[in-house]
């Protein structure tokens, strides 16, 4: 008999290769005030090469979710991975943005692979009552690995140059590829017959749950993305700060948003509900970025800031466990991608859209207007339908 490894050392490994894949696709954000302020690239122009690397992971998200129903865990995340190094090595050679933008959709294509197949490493190795807490770590890897990409890009493209930033996060994500070949796929329950009231069924058909969690994750985005992409911006154009004090506070909020992620998740399980939760998340976000709107140019604002840096990420790790519970171990896999196609759908909008209005109205619009996303999120957001499972 075959021992199954330790739920935590899988977590762990599931976290280390979205970490890595999030470190490489949030690159190009934090290259904005360089490109900007000392090459003098449009907001536009930046912020669509921002936008790259979530355009590839948005096209991608439903077929890894698929190669994952499929081929397992492993297979997916190690040959994403081996996409995430393959398209940051050959952004290091690029001479020209556009060439540059078209390596970070490569890279994006490849990190796709890691949002379903950590997602399911934690839904097949945890039980319910421990699975939002468990969730909630995994989904850690996503601001650790923005606030790793914002201590460490602008800082050393300040120091060496843009090659030597992408450099480094190349070798994170070939290691990383490496260390995920230790996976384990989860055991899955035999296929039942395709008979109406079990979850080899398809779980749209019949009622709108999922897609309106898809959709309110999709709003919810829309702040989430205007604070990350423009926050390190907006304390050196507009609050003067240094780029090394400013990313310094940009990664201490995305620290902040990992421990809000686990302490969601901790207070779904206690709750017995994922869907509450996320609706009083939406609350305190729309709530939040219309204070940072009216504040912006205050200390205040910057309060505001770090505290809408950790309120709007709060949610994805809700909505992702929401989705899997609703969705059964037969369709997890392409549910995922079908919620994270939706958000990153949106999210690439974000970067080039709110760069415009920032140049023709300032920030205080543009943080304050994303605010209406949050607000029609808490309307969207279901009622639970379904115990957890």
């Amino acid at each position: 008999m075959t021992r199954s490894p330790s739920p935590w050392l899988m977590l762990v490994i599931g976290m280390l290769g979205q970490l890595a894949g999030t470190l490489v696709v949030s690159t190009p954000p934090f290259l904005i005030p360089h490109l900007h302020l000392r090459e003098d690239v449009s907001l536009v122009s930046a912020g669509a090469l921002a936008a790259a690397p979530t355009v590839g992971t948005m096209l991608s998200l439903v077929a890894w979710g698929a190669v994952v129903d499929r081929f397992g865990e492993r297979l997916a995340m190690a040959a994403g991975l081996a996409l995430v190094t393959i398209g940051a090595a050959g952004a290091f050679t690029s001479d020209s943005l556009g060439v540059l933008g078209a390596w970070f959709f490569l890279c994006g294509v490849g990190a796709a692979s890691t949002n379903a197949a950590s997602g399911r490493l934690v839904v097949g190795w945890f039980p319910a009552r421990r699975r939002g807490f468990a969730m909630g770590i995994r989904q850690t890897a996503l601001p650790l690995g923005v606030g790793a990409a914002a201590l460490l890009v602008p800082n050393v493209v300040d120091a060496a140059g843009l090659r030597p930033a992408i450099l480094t996060v190349a070798v994170v994500a070939a290691v990383a590829t490496l260390v995920s070949l230790a996976i384990v796929d989860p055991p899955r329950p035999e296929r039942p017959a395709p008979t109406p009231g079990t979850r080899r069924d398809n779980p749209y058909r019949g009622h709108g749950t999922l897609a309106r969690i898809h959709l309110a994750s999709a709003l919810l985005v829309i702040p989430q993305y205007a604070i990350w992409t423009f926050l390190l911006l907006w304390l050196i154009d507009a609050h003067h700060w240094s780029t090394t004090a400013a990313s310094a506070l940009v990664a201490v909020t995305h620290l902040l948003s990992a421990a809000g992620r686990i302490g969601v998740g901790w207070w779904s399980d206690r709750l017995g509900s994922r869907l509450r939760p996320m609706r009083w998340v939406a609350i305190a976000a729309a709530a939040i970025m219309l204070g940072l709107g009216l504040l912006q140019g205050s200390m205040i604002g910057i309060a505001l800031a770090v505290a809408a840096t950790v309120v709007t990420v709060a949610d994805n790790g809700l909505a992702f466990t929401a989705v899997a519970e609703r969705a059964g171990p037969f369709w997890s896999g392409r549910a995922f991608g079908f919620q994270n196609t939706g958000q990153y759908l949106t999210a690439a909008a974000v970067p080039p859209l709110v760069g415009a209005v920032v140049t023709s109205a300032g920030y205080g619009w543009a943080f304050g207007g994303v605010a209406i996303a949050a607000a029609l999120a808490v309307f969207v957001i279901p009622d639970d339908a379904d115990p957890l499972q």
